[in-house]
């Protein structure tokens, strides 16, 4: 059966204002009365919020315009059109894989769809140790549910595939919680390559939902157009500076365009956003911007089952537990998922080269994965990392691994292991470029315990990009208010992930949905107001 393509479908007949800056010839001046920079979570929610309050807005995307006509289940293809760097974005010295969006939609394009509330423990968190106000979980309660109406959040109501039900068996095997993910789907064919883009337009990512209806109310899109600069004076943006780039997407095409508004909102994420304020030499008494950039780190067991698990197929994220994620003592908690793994993201991941590679590759119907989510930021021994730039201009994140984090990142190992095992594991192999696969639970724990926590020896890696932007009440700790306000320009907002003080100790979409609609609709309020 056919999918239409919802931009093909819609974008004449609805008069969508749709401009390929890589197709522009000559310089433009583009006027609104909100510009707002990046098209994922964040931007994707506020554009359809203050849209349909009348006001007219313009979308600004670095990343290009792929529709489900492009989406074919290839991640030689998906890989280098839809993510940052080609899916090769690393933390500074290189030891952290970086997994992050970059296409209209941004990273909800190619998320795993899990949708968890920000738990409640994290909002309070905030409320007490960072000044943020009014995201109580009570006042967060109305904006979750209108998000999750919107986007069709319900858990998922199929049998987990093969490769979450080991984590579901494991889980009761050692008695521990476990629970089934609330997933942003409506009609999802089970595929499982939800990474390189939904064909089906079942995923209810930004590129199918609030973009198209703020285009559907007047808005304006501008892709493969990367925001330079912003130019400040008096306390105010002036401009929003871009350089127009090819078709290849990267490489600037010598046309700029320069966007004026009443307001301007940054939904880059939390390391592109720091980034381009401190290109502008935003204001910042305090040396903030960019500073307490959280990550979620996520360290991996590879298990070989005696069945088949195929985990290439299936919904990618079904099953998860909590168990671990709010110890009573002061070690960082996690929470524990499993990854899909098809065959060049699984290549990309298990970090190996040559015949070790091989072989486990080889194993791939058979192997199955578990992840712990690593929640820092909660701890005086876990305060993020730094975006910074580079000698080009480009932010790029320098994130220390802590005793505290390789703590942490041990324990996981164990735990994941005493899961895998207890599911009925042949042998599990910690990810880490010295283990083997060790044949059982007491040889493997030995292992880990004896494993060098180095980096580059270690894999680690992230998904979950967030802060650099912190929102707080003091300007002295804090770059914008509660509101999503820049302290120190009157008509700048920072509108996403990077607003928050912490990480969510779950996947943060569906907390940045809910922080996005409560921004945007007050802004939208006072915009009209005045």
């Amino acid at each position: 059966m056919a999918i239409p393509d919802i931009f093909k479908q819609r974008a004449q007949s609805e008069n969508w204002d749709l401009n390929d800056a890589a197709m522009l010839t000559s310089n433009q001046t583009i006027e609104a009365d909100v510009i707002i920079i990046g098209t994922g979570a964040g931007g994707g929610v506020s554009a359809e919020v203050l849209s349909q309050s009348g006001l007219k807005v313009v979308m600004i995307e670095e990343g290009g315009l792929h529709t489900s006509d492009d989406f074919n289940m290839d991640e030689l293809e998906a890989l280098p059109s839809l993510y940052q760097e080609g899916a090769t974005r690393s933390s500074k010295d290189g030891a952290i894989n970086i997994l992050q969006g970059r296409a209209v939609g941004g990273t909800t394009v190619v998320n795993w769809t899990s949708s968890f509330r920000t738990p409640a423990a994290t909002l309070n968190h905030w409320g007490t140790h960072h000044g943020v106000k009014g995201f109580s979980p009570e006042e967060m309660q109305p904006y979750f549910e209108k998000m999750e109406q919107r986007l069709n959040v319900e858990k998922w109501a199929m049998a987990p595939n093969a490769n979450n039900d080991i984590l579901k068996k494991g889980c009761e095997k050692n008695n521990w919680s476990w629970s089934v993910i609330p997933r942003n789907v409506a009609g999802c064919w089970d595929l499982g390559y939800c990474g390189t883009g939904c064909p089906t337009n079942a995923k209810q990512s930004m590129l199918v939902t609030t973009v198209p209806e703020a285009l559907k109310n007047g808005a304006t899109l501008y892709y493969r157009c990367s925001a330079n600069t912003l130019t400040f004076s008096e306390n105010k943006v002036e401009s929003v500076e871009c350089l127009a780039l090819g078709k290849d997407g990267k490489t600037p095409t010598g046309v700029k365009l320069s966007f004026k508004a009443k307001h301007i909102v940054l939904s880059g994420g939390a390391i592109n956003n720091p980034g381009l304020l401190l290109r502008s030499d935003a204001p910042d008494p305090h040396g903030l911007i960019g500073k307490r950039t959280t990550i979620h780190p996520v360290n991996l067991n590879l298990a070989k089952m005696p069945d088949t698990v195929n985990p290439f197929y299936g919904a990618p994220q079904s099953i998860y537990s909590d168990h671990f994620q709010w110890p009573d003592t002061d070690e960082m908690g996690f929470k524990l998922e499993v990854p899909p793994i098809q065959p060049v993201m699984g290549g990309q991941i298990a970090g190996f080269h040559g015949v070790q590679l091989t072989e486990t590759m080889e194993s791939l119907p058979n192997l199955q994965g578990t992840l712990a989510l690593m929640r820092d930021g909660f701890s005086e021994e876990s305060q993020g990392g730094t975006v910074e730039l580079d000698h080009t201009g480009k932010p790029i994140l320098d994130y220390p691994v802590t005793d505290y984090l390789w703590k942490g990142l041990r324990k996981a190992h164990h735990v994941m292991a005493e899961i895998q095992f207890a599911a009925g594991a042949k042998s599990v192999k910690p990810l880490h470029m010295d283990a083997n696969f060790y044949t059982n639970l007491t040889e493997c724990k030995k292992a880990i315990d004896s494993l060098p926590q180095a980096l580059f020896r270690q894999r680690i890696m992230t998904a979950h990009l967030m802060g650099g932007c912190v929102m707080g009440e003091d300007p002295s700790s804090s770059v914008i208010n509660s509101q999503g306000h820049f302290h120190h320009a009157d008509n700048l907002s920072i509108i996403d992930g990077s607003a928050f003080p912490t990480s969510i100790g779950a996947n943060p979409q569906l907390s940045i949905y809910g922080l996005a609609l409560k921004q945007s609709s007050e802004l939208a309020k006072q915009l009209k107001a005045g």
